[in-house]
């Protein structure tokens, strides 16, 4: 062929120009086109320059598994979302625990506050003749004490956390309460209480039978001016007394009056002994010492009418400092100890009147009867935690709650616990029972609650 010159190839170009122009677009090859790249540059716009396109998607893409037969994403429904498992509810209950130690009561710090009710209850608890025989005492006796509850429900008064110290000291010692009601006949419950007779202090010991329990009395110190010594000295000759008179408290106080040795006299006259003696009727003793055991009953009888007045009870519902023995640090005076344990110190100086001046101690320890706090190193044994206790009078059966027609006596139990924790009075349960005021109540003994009778 011959070759075409520049002029012919022009014209034969501008001859096919219109043709090509008309032409519609030829499709493409399938196979070709999977073959060839995208060129990601080579499209034109309508200006004739050259614009970036974006590349052609791979069939693994999202874009291309959303597009349609029309070639359009927007129009294809959405993909339906797999529904999660439903997940059981998880049962706390059933998780295992990790194995704890147990707690060790005599562990835990002693409490440093005490409720005025609970320590009425604590007292209430340990009678041995939790009810009052009106019989035992007389009415000058009750006119003369009358004004003990007043000076419990006193908040300014001294006197509830010093009956809260020795009603503990004495539940501890496993012996009667009516016996912490002693220093209310010997000194109106005052530490500093002298008698120019030769007693002195809360419990009027006199120098014999003070020395002989432990008490320290030298130059410049009088341990019967100190609440914790003489507390102690008291438990300690009561509980002696206690055993010697067979439990028989009435007995006991007329021998803390009189001196033992003067009621074993007096019953050894009688032919009698502890187990059938009637206080009231042993010969040769002092008036004095059978009003003894009368003036403790009528204290014991004013204390527990006191219950049935709200309004008493409301006053008694306070927080008092826990008291508890403490030792005095070597060449500190009772003020500076208290200023720095954060004390009144005019306040511990009534509690502590055996320490209000400088005393030698001719190396002995000195105890102080203080706020048992948690810098405090605390002498005393701390008290039972572990025990179930009673409702008191705020929470004590009410008429919403169905009252059970028996209960089974447990241990540590006794009539005015029972009756406190049902709503009764300690001579509405005596009295369905057909039991004495002195009844003693036994484990496993069953007590109608109402006049049911028991299954």
């Amino acid at each position: 062929m011959r070759a075409v010159t520049g002029l012919g190839a022009l014209l034969l170009l501008l001859m096919a120009w219109p043709a090509a122009a008309a032409a519609p677009p030829k499709a493409a090859d399938p196979a070709i086109e999977a073959a060839a790249p995208a060129d990601p540059v080579t499209a034109t716009d309508g200006s004739g320059s050259v614009a970036a396109s974006d590349p052609a998607p791979n069939d693994d893409t999202p874009a291309a598994a959303a597009t349609t037969d029309t070639g359009t994403a927007a129009n294809a429904p959405a993909a339906p979302e797999t529904p999660l498992p439903a997940v059981p509810p998880i049962d706390l209950a059933s998780l295992p625990l990790p194995a704890l130690p147990p707690i060790r009561l005599d562990s835990l710090p002693p409490p440093t506050v005490r409720n005025g009710v609970d320590i009425y209850r604590q007292f209430r608890e340990g009678l041995a003749d939790p009810v009052c025989d009106e019989a035992a005492t007389r009415d000058r006796w009750k006119r003369h004490f009358g004004h003990a509850p007043g000076r419990l429900a006193e908040d300014g008064d001294d006197l509830l956390p010093l009956f809260g110290y020795v009603v503990e000291q004495f539940r501890e010692a496993g012996l009667p309460t009516e016996y912490a009601l002693i220093p209310f006949i010997e000194s109106g419950y005052k530490p500093s209480a002298r008698s120019n007779s030769g007693p002195l202090g809360m419990w009027q010991f006199i120098v014999s039978t003070a020395r002989n329990h432990g008490v320290q009395i030298r130059p410049g110190y009088d341990g019967r001016l100190s609440p914790v010594e003489s507390t102690r000295a008291a438990t300690s000759y009561l509980k002696t007394l206690h055993k010697m008179f067979g439990r028989d408290w009435r007995l006991a106080i007329m021998g803390y009056n009189a001196g033992e040795y003067r009621i074993l006299q007096s019953m050894r006259r009688a032919g009698v002994n502890s187990a059938n003696a009637d206080p009231a009727k042993l010969p040769g003793l002092s008036p004095i010492t059978y009003a003894y055991v009368e003036k403790l009953h009528a204290l014991a009888c004013i204390l527990e009418q006191a219950e049935d007045r709200d309004d008493w009870l409301r006053q008694l519902d306070r927080s008092v400092p826990r008291l508890a023995a403490q030792p005095l640090p070597a060449g500190a005076s009772l003020d500076d100890w208290a200023r720095r344990q954060g004390h009144d110190p005019a306040w511990l100086k009534r509690l502590n009147p055996a320490l209000t001046k400088p005393v030698r101690r001719n190396g002995k320890p000195l105890l102080v009867l203080a706020p048992a706090g948690p810098g405090g190193t605390v002498v005393a044994a701390a008290p039972e935690l572990g025990e179930a206790q009673p409702a008191t009078a705020s929470t004590a059966t009410d008429d919403s709650t169905p009252r059970p027609s028996s209960y089974v006596v447990r241990r540590g139990d006794s009539p005015w616990t029972i009756a406190r924790r049902h709503g009764l009075s300690v001579k509405q349960l005596l009295a369905l029972n057909g039991l004495p005021a002195n009844a003693v109540l036994r484990p496993g003994q069953v007590l109608k609650l109402d006049a049911a009778p028991v299954p």
